[in-house]
């Protein structure tokens, strides 16, 4: 098999439980003909124009040779940087992709302004007189990925270069993007339409950007090729079956799924299948809540009872032999089948949950919130308070009673409930400030629950649809900061700072409009040491 599945203890009895359902119901032939009925009359219409990933594979050949001879001249002519501009499913499966191939791919999936200025100036690999850009958007209409669209086309033009010569697009046929790219001349990939974002990764927006990179794609698409046989089976061995029924069974279910990466050789896997479940599952109150961890995170060691631990490793059945991780999901396999099984569980888990895990329908939420406020321009509301060079802003003014840091934050913790969640939700500059990610550690040690630690705006085609849609049970630390960096948005009337401020204040008022606590926290200090100030804190 090209994926392999162990489960033990509580997860097992689950399985057992759930599975033979699921293959007298003939759920696995019924997704691979695209049956649309699966998840009931109310998701039949989106279902039944979203589920052309069953045949990515097929449908993708053809682009593998078009991608090759594009790269070809693309390395003739020395141009051997790629960056790809894109959010959410449009770029987390292409930086998987190219980063378990060990190739170098750019990926500018931001609205920080340093974050921007640093994928516009180059790298080790190369500046931008050496680099090809890839917009990639599904709907056309993103406006991050707008936005870098550009600032490229602007920055190219300063260098006397035709961004025509440079840019390459991936869009749905007849999109906004579709239609602007094809009239200024840039060579276009359609993607299939009947395709998702977040189950897009064996199509144009995963294969393109890392093609393009110098990732072997026939080899991924033969190992994807391989899998398709194995999930398409009404059997107790399909490796999807299993998947779904241990991460989406049981009663009472454990809702929060950690993801530990321990050993494998695949790079960055869980950050993918975090968007995929949580943005699929996460809706009408209910979901699972993807927690990528550590193999030392401190969840592993006070294991809350509504977490269940998965754990991809590079040899499922080895682990299994230890007989350490009693209780735990282990899944190995290759990246290609990693997508492919993961795909159809999701899917799966959707119909065992009674939900439509094809729509979003709580992400537009923000985008609106963000349009409104870049409409309108008001003034950012006064701090609660200000202490360390943290500004403090709160959605509930108890929050900020302590006049303290540590005094707002254990305020936060004190609205967890026993099935609650932290979400860290970081608007900053990740290329400058990389060290940020090490607060989810902290907070999770502090705070006694889960945690998941999202780069914004990128979480927000992500984990975002979860936290508004999901169990009303997460409180929300929002991480921003005030810098002296910006850089322009040729043809709109804001900058990169206003628009990643805005989706920032824009996320924290719906968050705060669902009754959900958010406790805000500005860093002014232009080199400040984070972390020292929440260990401080604690």
């Amino acid at each position: 098999m090209s994926f392999d599945i162990r489960v033990s203890g509580h997860v097992k009895a689950v399985v057992e439980d759930t599975l033979p359902g699921l293959v007298a119901d003939l759920v696995a032939s019924g997704v691979t003909a695209q049956d649309p009925t699966l998840w009931g009359p109310a998701a039949e219409a989106e279902a039944a124009r979203r589920l052309g990933w069953v045949q990515a594979v097929s449908v993708s050949r053809p682009l593998v040779a078009q991608i090759a001879e594009l790269r070809a001249q693309f390395v003739a002519q020395g141009l051997t940087r790629v960056v790809l501009a894109g959010m959410g499913g449009s770029s987390l499966a292409p930086e998987v992709i190219a980063r378990t191939a060990g190739v170098p791919l750019t990926i500018l999936d931001a609205t920080a302004p340093g974050q921007v200025l640093a994928a516009l100036d180059g790298d080790e690999e190369g500046g931008l007189a050496q680099t090809v850009l890839v917009v990639s958007s599904k709907s056309g209409s993103t406006v991050e990925t707008d936005s870098a669209k550009r600032a490229f086309e602007a920055a190219f033009r300063d260098l006397g270069i035709d961004p025509a010569e440079r840019i390459v697009v991936v869009t749905d046929p007849g999109s906004p993007l579709d239609e602007s790219a094809q009239a200024d001349g840039y060579r276009v990939f359609h993607a299939d339409p009947t395709v998702g974002g977040r189950y897009s990764a064996l199509t144009a927006f995963g294969l393109v950007p890392a093609g393009l990179a110098g990732v072997d794609l026939d080899e991924l698409l033969d190992e994807a090729d391989a899998t398709l046989l194995e999930v398409a089976i009404d059997s107790p061995e399909n490796p999807a079956l299993v998947l779904a029924a241990a991460i989406a069974g049981g009663s009472p279910r454990r809702d929060k799924l950690g993801l530990v990466a321990d050993g494998t050789h695949l790079q960055g896997l869980p950050d993918w299948i975090e968007q995929l479940l949580a943005e699929s599952t996460g809706k009408a109150g209910t979901g699972i809540l993807p927690v990528v961890l550590l193999p030392v995170s401190p969840e592993l060691e006070r294991r809350p009872e509504d977490l269940q631990i998965l754990r991809i490793v590079d040899e499922a059945a080895e682990f299994h032999l230890f007989g350490r991780h009693e209780g735990e999901i282990l899944v190995s396999g290759s990246l290609a089948a990693q997508f492919v099984v993961w795909e159809y569980a999701t899917a799966i888990a959707g119909r065992v949950l009674g939900i439509d895990p094809f729509d979003q329908p709580d992400v537009e939420a923000a985008k609106a919130a963000t349009r409104g406020l870049l409409e309108r321009r008001p003034d950012q509301p006064a701090p609660a308070f200000t202490a360390d060079g943290v500004e403090v802003r709160v959605s509930d003014p108890a929050l900020a009673a302590s006049g303290t840091i540590a005094g707002a934050l254990d305020a936060l913790w004190s609205q967890l409930g026993p099935e609650g969640y932290v979400a860290i939700q970081a608007y900053v500059d990740r290329v400058h400030l990389p060290e940020l990610a090490g607060l989810r550690e902290m907070v999770a040690a502090d705070s006694g629950r889960p945690t998941t630690f999202g780069w914004g705006p990128r979480f927000l085609h992500s984990t975002g649809q979860f936290h508004k849609g999901g169990p009303a049970v997460g409180v929300f630390l929002q991480i921003t900061e005030r810098t002296d960096i910006d850089v322009a948005i040729p043809g709109r009337p804001f900058t990169f700072a206003e628009l990643v401020a805005a989706q920032a204040a824009g996320d924290a008022a719906v968050l705060a409009d669902l009754g959900r606590p958010v406790v805000t926290l500005t860093l002014t200090d232009p080199q400040p040491e984070v972390l020292s100030l929440f260990e401080a804190a604690q």
